[in-house]
């Protein structure tokens, strides 16, 4: 059959229209609960705990974004053929992101040492970390796709480069809501004074339900923001209130059911009443002691900040929280394209006293084995050189660790190539870390699933990524 080019027009015309017309009438929310009524996917819009698919090694976990980029063969993955060939072309040249790089291979400013019953190679910039290398299980072939600082987070977090998927910390509350209902399932403790780059997108719950994404928790002034009315009110009074308007949401939800925005709005209500009972000393630390607050540096102004975060984070799992995120200066502190040696070591001084006080303090108090730490950035760093002493970006190679949580200690997993630029040995994917995540949760990546524009989204993106569990880097891999 043939058409005129009006008849062309006029078709394609209804049909944007149908496509407008199926926006305005919810057709994401339409595709969703079509596509669940034919898998039989089970929506959650509460935070109650909720059945692990199979016996879990972790019950927490508590994410240590390192946001900049940190350099790997200045840190975990020492690379001798760097200072052998200081200065020269790297043989097969490397992706330029930035301008004022040079193909010339630069060799560490920094020294390393072998640490622990393991030893693990680490860089005289993280003298604490050095202690507890035989509790971490680190992975040198970790890889990812894009050079771009937002993408690679966006990548780390979500299994995809562009903002729209929920992140980690929101997948892992819907799928399993919290042990304490009197908490959110997942918290997120940032720097008091600024975002990193990306904001609230790395807390976002994109197509989930907004009760799953993250609920900010501030280290300076008021712990939780807005969460006590501004002026005193007689006994009874923020209980009438509440039940009030709970009366008029109800009314409001009934007549548009599947609004998330909306449902998340009530059961926050509710959350904020019972969290003026119980996050105030949960956040207190003025019953920690002396002792503990040293070890987590809250003495030393250029570690405080960051290590109270960290002992906020401890407090928080123990109470029940499923998922804490910590991030750490604003900006990328870790991002180091002059001055390799110099920013290294300030963002390292800041960070590396609180992260390591975090893993002996939940050994020491039983918590490690049931909660996962992890610490990572969202790329790696070149072999060669920019502006004469810095690093640029990589996406080809990039170090994290593990610990707890059913993570083999002293592991040293995976190897880049002779320069520290591509991950060549047990090369492991973001999709397939998550993966290895979920696992030891107790979750199946795969059945984790929401319904989402026609299709059964999952953590993993598995159906496009092939993402697995890493059963190497696990003590009981069954």
């Amino acid at each position: 059959m043939q058409f005129s080019r009006r008849e062309m027009l006029g078709l394609s015309g209804f049909g944007l229209g149908q496509i407008a017309a199926a926006d305005l009438l919810g057709g994401a929310n339409v595709f969703a609960e079509n596509a669940a009524a034919h898998s039989n996917v089970p929506i959650y819009g509460n935070l109650k705990a909720r059945q692990t698919h199979f016996p879990a090694q972790a019950k927490a976990v508590i994410q240590l974004v390192q946001n900049g980029g940190p350099s790997q063969m200045d840190l975990f993955d020492p690379k001798p053929e760097l200072t052998r060939l200081a200065g020269k072309p790297h043989p097969d040249g490397v992706e330029i992101h930035q301008p004022d790089n040079e193909n010339k291979l630069l060799p560490s400013p920094l020294k390393f040492r072998k640490y622990g019953e393991c030893g693990m190679d680490v860089s005289e910039a993280l003298p604490h970390a050095s202690t507890i290398v035989d509790d971490l299980c680190f992975v040198r072939s970790m890889h990812t796709e894009h050079n771009n600082h937002l993408e690679g987070l966006n990548m780390l977090l979500t299994c995809k480069i562009f903002p729209g998927r929920p992140v980690m910390g929101a997948w892992i509350s819907y799928a399993l809501g919290t042990e304490n209902q009197n908490l959110p399932a997942y918290v997120v403790l940032r720097d008091p004074d600024g975002y990193t780059i990306g904001g609230k997108q790395l807390w976002a719950n994109a197509y989930l339900p907004a009760l799953y994404q993250g609920v900010e928790f501030s280290t300076r002034g008021a712990p939780i923001h807005h969460l006590d009315p501004p002026a005193s009110l007689p006994p009874g009074a923020q209980r009438a209130n509440l039940d009030f308007l709970q009366t008029l949401n109800a009314a409001h939800s009934k007549e548009r059911p599947g609004e998330s925005e909306l449902e998340a709005r009530i059961e926050n209500f509710e959350l904020a009443a019972r969290m003026q009972l119980e996050a105030p000393s949960v956040l207190d630390l003025s019953g920690e002691t002396a002792t503990t607050k040293k070890m987590y540096g809250l003495d030393d102004p250029r570690t405080a900040k960051y290590g109270t975060r960290c002992l906020m984070a401890r407090r928080l799992v123990e109470s029940g929280v499923r998922f804490v995120q910590v991030t750490t200066s604003p900006g990328q502190p870790w991002d180091h394209h002059s001055d390799i040696r110099g920013g290294m070591n300030k963002i390292a001084a800041e960070t590396d006293q609180g992260a390591t006080a975090l893993i002996k303090d939940l050994k020491a108090r039983g918590l490690l084995d049931s909660t996962i730490v992890m610490w990572a950035g969202e790329f790696g760093r070149l072999p060669t050189t920019q502006n004469g002493k810095g690093r640029d970006h990589n996406r080809n190679a990039f170090t994290l660790w593990f610990a707890g949580g059913g993570f083999k200690p002293g592991l040293i997993y995976g190897e880049t190539d002779d320069f520290g630029y591509k991950s060549v040995v047990d090369r492991v994917s973001v999709p397939d870390m998550i993966a290895t995540v979920c696992r030891q949760l107790g979750l199946d990546h795969r059945r984790v699933q929401f319904p989402h524009g026609g299709r059964l989204e999952t953590p993993s993106d598995v159906t496009v990524t092939g993402a697995e569990p890493v059963l190497g880097l696990l003590s009981n891999p069954v």
